[in-house]
């Protein structure tokens, strides 16, 4: 703070006031009237904001003046966030906004968006709870204003698409206090009833305080708790609601809602055609088929008859015989052949013939007979005497060539030991130059 008795230069006072200012007032929000308007070709945007008794100069620079969602005029309630300050070189007081909204709508989106995360945080909004809708709805149940422009243009598109779609309108306040219990009392009501295959939860556009009862808590937690699937079309395609968030699918209009839910039926028409065509040529495949089927039965019938029965059996016996025939013409063929043969073969084997091959062949043996008849001698001479030489060599004669007897009985038994021979027995003593005949005496004699 500058002293009492020092004195200050203009700038100096603005660069003091700026600095008690901002230190002041860090940041302020200021609800008031727009006037005075004004965004030069810098971009930046200038005005006043006003009330009944009083006024204040804001600026607004770029790029957050062009940020802005809605086109400031004169006479618009509005809600300006900024920070207040001195424009030193005129003195002038103002407010350097950065943040502006339509009054009324800046606490209303706050609570929206405070509420849509939290609710997203408990997977309200997830899209894997979502459920799928019929691929054919019959009976679709539209909760919505009766008087409203939205349902009119409902019931037009299906009319148009689906004329065969059943259609009730369940009449609630779509704009208020009492529009988000009626809302949700008539889902819990449909969804009990059991009646219908979809609902449609639709109302024309507004302002977002006008479509607030869509942002209840209440009722996003009845949309998401319904039994059956529900199509949500709030507003216009800029408009998002937080049933619409927890709601089985979203359209962007009530009418696109309709297309949605019902099919066009110049596409089931081309459909069913082309279906019909299929079925057409399926069946004429099929008969044909048939046809084929029928004629080779009648066929397989007509031959299976008695008569053509006899016929087939006729033409193979017939058959039968010309085979039996050629067959006995190739036997007696045969049989000529080999009588000849035979009688050709007679005809070389006479007696003069083989006795002269066997008088040639017995020429033609001789030198091999004479050649070959000593070689045959002599190896037989050899292994005569090498087994004589090998019978001499075991013979007991040879034994008995060097002074030894071989004892016999009668009988020829050789006597190999003293029990062999009895007291009294009659024995021949073989030796090497004839036999002596033996007696047994006793021991003591």
């Amino acid at each position: 703070m500058a002293p009492h008795d020092e004195i200050l230069t203009p700038s100096q006072l603005n660069t003091l006031a700026r600095s008690l200012l901002e230190d002041a007032f860090a940041l302020v929000q200021v609800e008031g009237e727009l006037g005075n308007v004004s965004r030069p070709a810098s971009g930046h945007l200038y005005f006043t904001l006003k009330d009944a008794r009083a006024q204040v100069r804001c600026a607004m620079f770029r790029p957050k003046s062009q940020w802005l969602r809605f086109q400031p005029r004169e006479g618009l309630k509005v809600v300006a966030r900024g920070r207040v300050t001195l424009y030193e070189a005129r003195g002038d007081y103002q407010v350097v906004v950065d943040a502006l909204e339509e009054a009324g709508e800046g606490a209303l989106r706050r609570a929206f968006e405070e509420l849509k995360a939290r609710l997203q945080a408990e997977g309200l909004f997830d899209a894997a709870r979502k459920r799928p809708l019929p691929a054919w709805v019959r009976r679709l149940g539209v909760v919505t204003s009766p008087g409203g422009a939205a349902v009119r243009d409902v019931i037009s598109v299906l009319g148009r698409r689906f004329p065969l779609l059943e259609i009730e309108i369940l009449p609630v306040v779509v704009q208020g206090a009492t529009a988000a219990p009626q809302i949700v009392d008539m889902l819990a009501r449909a969804g009990a009833s059991g009646r219908y295959d979809a609902l449609l939860l639709t109302r024309g556009g507004g302002s977002l305080e006008d479509l607030w009862a869509f942002n209840d808590e209440a009722l996003v937690r009845a949309v998401a708790a319904s039994p059956v699937p529900i199509v949500a079309a709030i507003g216009h395609e800029t408009d998002f609601s937080l049933a619409e968030f927890a709601a089985d699918l979203r359209a962007p209009t009530p009418s696109a809602a309709a297309e949605l839910l019902a099919p066009d039926r110049l596409d089931l028409r081309a459909r069913l055609q082309a279906l019909q065509r299929r079925h057409a040529s399926q069946f004429a495949h099929r008969m044909r088929q048939a046809a084929q089927r029928a004629d080779r039965a009648a066929l397989r019938l007509h031959a299976q008859r008695p008569q053509a029965r006899l016929a087939a059996l006729a033409r193979r016996g017939e058959d039968a015989l010309r085979r039996l025939r050629a067959a006995w013409r190739v036997c007696q063929e045969r049989r000529q052949a080999r009588l000849r043969h035979a009688q050709a073969d007679l005809r070389a084997q006479r007696p003069e013939a083989r006795l002269a091959q066997a008088r040639a062949r017995l020429l033609a043996l001789q030198p091999r007979l004479a050649a070959g008849l000593p070689r045959r001698l002599h190896g037989e001479r050899a292994r005569l005497l090498a087994l004589a030489r090998a019978l001499e060599a075991v013979s007991p004669l040879a034994t008995v060539a060097r002074g030894y007897a071989i004892l016999l009985h009668e009988d020829g038994r050789v006597v190999r030991g003293i029990g062999d021979a009895a007291p009294g027995d009659a024995l021949r003593g073989r030796l090497a130059d004839g036999e002596l005949r033996l007696r047994v005496e006793p021991a003591g004699d």
